[in-house]
């Protein structure tokens, strides 16, 4: 009997010991999936811990933001579409002094067709801005802010310093989604190969 109590003993302290070492491992993949979360995400990942209350809920919401990002199809622009976006900003950009009002409703509407061409959905705009924080999460602030003051343009509460900052943090959230390198490759003028003689 008492070879059968050291036994079920010894049994007891090897389950508890793996159960020490599994719920270890477990705490270091959770801790290493929040740095994962926190890095990737950035500033994105404290609005989302204060927005919901908990690092657990908001990391949840951030692995579903992966996840439905994951299955969209985000695709690059054509040179030549680059080229006319830019453009197109230039041209909204230069407006500003004229119509400030004007120019930042263009933005808006300038960065939702960008959004629209790169694969993002359309749907309200908390969606669309989680959405472009997994891939773009140090601008996402920026259109948060830029839609905040278009919604206070709205009721008559902002000043034209406001619109110019809605527009800059357009303008950051555009270039950034516009993936500007490629733009000023693709409008750099040629120059002639030189014939070595």
């Amino acid at each position: 009997m008492n070879t059968m109590n050291t036994q079920t003993l010894i049994i007891a302290a090897v389950v508890v010991v793996a159960l020490l070492i599994a719920l270890g491992a477990w705490l270091q993949y959770q801790k290493k999936q929040s740095q994962r979360l926190e890095k990737r995400f950035g500033s994105e990942y404290g609005r989302a811990v204060d927005a919901l209350g908990s690092r657990a809920k908001a990391e949840s919401e951030l692995k579903m933001r992966e996840e439905r990002v994951e299955h969209l199809n985000i695709v690059p622009l054509q040179p030549a579409e680059a080229v006319r976006f830019n453009q197109s900003w230039k041209l909204l950009q230069g407006g500003f002094v004229d119509n400030p009002k004007g120019v930042v409703v263009q933005a808006d509407q300038l960065v939702r067709e960008l959004l629209l061409k790169r694969g993002y959905p359309m749907g309200d705009f908390e969606r669309r801005a989680a959405d472009i924080s997994v891939d773009h999460p140090g601008v996402v602030s920026n259109y948060r802010a830029a839609q905040a003051i278009a919604a206070r343009d709205q009721r008559g509460e902002t000043n034209t310093e406001d619109l110019r900052k809605a527009v800059v943090h357009f303008r950051a959230l555009f270039d950034e989604l516009l993936e500007v390198g490629a733009v000023q490759q693709a409008t750099l003028p040629r120059r002639p190969l030189e014939v070595q003689s």
